[in-house]
């Protein structure tokens, strides 16, 4: 379905991003990758001769109007958002503009895309897992309210109501995926908790856990997200009647996580003690989905278990930290090498 499209990835130098823009290219489609800052260690440098990347910020409305009109885009996956919920805690103003006025920026500029008779076919909008906020009942299941506190929660309750209320008062075919914690290679914000212990066991240093180490969640490792974001679209653009929908995509076995530290340190072969500074805050205890939607409508499953998620991560991380220590550019300790991983 999506083969000869023109398709646009909002956020597409991010951590899933990448991912997603291989997936799409893999299915045939024209992929115009779009981000205000593309890091140097990013995967989407990987896939520049397949994709167009474009440096723009999603709240200039008018150049948003500008390359979804010249590119002729079709499908639209909006990405795009401020992703760490630290930082949403010190800049709550910046993350709702980012996260609520970016996403109202790319619905609007598809409903009048659509009102001028140009058809933007799908929409496929991130949200989170976050957006339920903190409920009494779990696994959390699609029909739960949208109930985030904190700044970074309460971003993504907003987008994804706001995404369902265009559905609902324009028709715009959008569908809405709420994902557990991502995680595998690509991922370069060290402050989460699977590169930040990928790192600390390169270093040959005692993993830091920023919580008391009890919150549970979610993990679904990145390709298998893709995969599912794919799945949706292609559903949506066969079968229209989903539009409006929201879909939770995990694995559906939430651990700790100083059960999540534990399980890479055994993959690692450290013996170090992790560093538990329970300093975090703004964080919800226990939260994690259940996917049996998605499963039971599009036949999709995960294809990694956490312990094999967890390895290719490893592996793309050592390649990636080895790469720069030789470089001089990221790592001073002397690290160890990738033979440390256990088979």
């Amino acid at each position: 379905m999506l083969r000869n499209r023109s398709v646009l990835v909002t956020g597409c130098a991010g951590f899933l991003g990448p991912w997603l823009c291989e997936q799409l290219i893999q299915a045939g489609a024209r992929v115009v990758g779009l981000d205000r800052l593309y890091l140097k260690g990013s995967r989407i440098h990987n896939l520049a001769s397949q994709v167009e990347m474009i440096e723009a910020d999603i709240r200039d409305f008018a150049l948003m109007q500008e390359i979804i009109q010249t590119r002729q885009i079709t499908v639209i996956f909006h990405l795009a958002a401020q992703a760490l919920v630290g930082e949403a805690a010190k800049n709550p103003v910046q993350t709702f503009k980012d996260n609520i006025e970016g996403t109202w920026n790319v619905l609007e500029v598809a409903r009048l895309a659509n009102a001028e008779k140009y058809t933007i076919e799908g929409i496929v909008v991130a949200s989170s897992d976050k957006a339920y906020g903190d409920q009494a009942e779990l696994p959390y299941l699609e029909s739960a309210p949208m109930e985030g506190k904190y700044p970074y929660d309460v971003s993504k309750s907003c987008a994804d109501l706001i995404s369902r209320s265009y559905f609902h008062s324009f028709k715009l075919p959008v569908c809405i995926t709420r994902c557990g914690n991502l995680y595998g290679g690509g991922d370069l914000n060290m402050s989460r908790i699977v590169p930040g212990t990928i790192y600390s066991i390169f270093k040959n240093e005692p993993p830091i856990i920023r919580s008391n180490g009890s919150p549970v969640r979610d993990y679904i490792y990145v390709q298998d997200a893709a995969e599912a974001y794919l799945t949706v679209a292609e559903r949506l653009l066969s079968d229209p009647t989903i539009a409006g929908e929201a879909f939770n995509i995990s694995k559906d076995q939430p651990v700790s996580v100083l059960e999540i530290t534990r399980r890479m340190m055994k993959i690692g072969n450290s013996k170090l003690e992790p560093v538990v500074q329970n300093t975090a805050s703004l964080e919800i205890e226990k939260q994690y989905l259940n996917s049996k939607k998605m499963r039971e409508q599009f036949n999709w499953y995960p294809k990694h278990n956490l312990d094999q998620g967890l390895k290719r991560a490893f592996e793309w991380y050592f390649d990636y930290f080895l790469e720069q220590s030789n470089q001089n550019q990221y790592l001073k300790a002397a690290p160890m090498t990738a033979s440390v991983i256990s088979p």
